[in-house]
């Protein structure tokens, strides 16, 4: 796995991990301004992951290819343990640490908070009405969210509630999104913002 931090002061990072599943390559510039360009072979994913990107004004550049012919799980899975990786190389001094969401998509809602403050953990409340949308699995919402918090060391808290499914999960990635671009800002004023002095 190629771990890379591009320029001193750029909080731009790339992320190349490739196991026996999956071939992934992920830049993410979290001072962008919301341009992506994503190809992980599931149409939907590629859908949200552009949300996530458009709504938190992350430049986000996804290309992922793995075993589909098994099913959706390990591509879903790697991106989002990338993704963490990535976003666990954000300095944690000087940022606002916490963010939050909410987020309505017609009769959809979704609500979203997050920590950048090194412990990983998720609570999530999402129930499916249906099992998939193409060629994604919608039980895998929850797992992608884990495998974020779990790489990138945070926490994750979040709720949907609706009647499509597309406008549910829709909803949900732009929240985290939307929640991820305030913790993420950058605040001369905080310091280190623990009472521990160290994340």
């Amino acid at each position: 796995m190629l771990d890379t931090t591009i320029g001193d002061n750029l909080r731009i990072f790339e992320i190349k991990r490739k196991t026996k599943e999956t071939n992934i390559t992920l830049t993410i510039n979290i001072d962008g301004t919301g341009e992506y360009e994503i190809s992980t072979k599931i149409p939907f994913f590629d859908h949200v992951l552009s949300s996530f990107a458009k709504h938190g004004s992350f430049d986000l550049y996804i290309y992922a290819e793995g075993d589909l012919e098994v099913d959706d799980h390990h591509i879903v899975e790697d991106v989002g343990i990338t993704l963490g990786l990535a976003l666990n190389k954000i300095e944690r001094k000087n940022i606002k640490r916490f963010g939050w969401a909410i987020i309505p998509m017609d009769e959809a809602r979704a609500t979203v908070s997050i920590d950048l403050g090194g412990r990983p953990y998720i609570v999530g409340e999402y129930i499916p009405n249906r099992c998939s949308i193409g060629n994604f699995s919608t039980e895998n919402v929850t797992h992608f969210f884990q495998s974020v918090a779990n790489s990138g060391r945070m926490n994750i808290h979040f709720e949907v509630k609706g009647e499509n499914e597309h406008h549910k999960i829709e909803a949900l990635f732009k929240a985290f999104g939307v929640a991820l671009d305030m913790a993420t800002q950058v605040d001369e004023r905080k310091g280190i913002i623990s009472t521990k002095g160290v994340i």
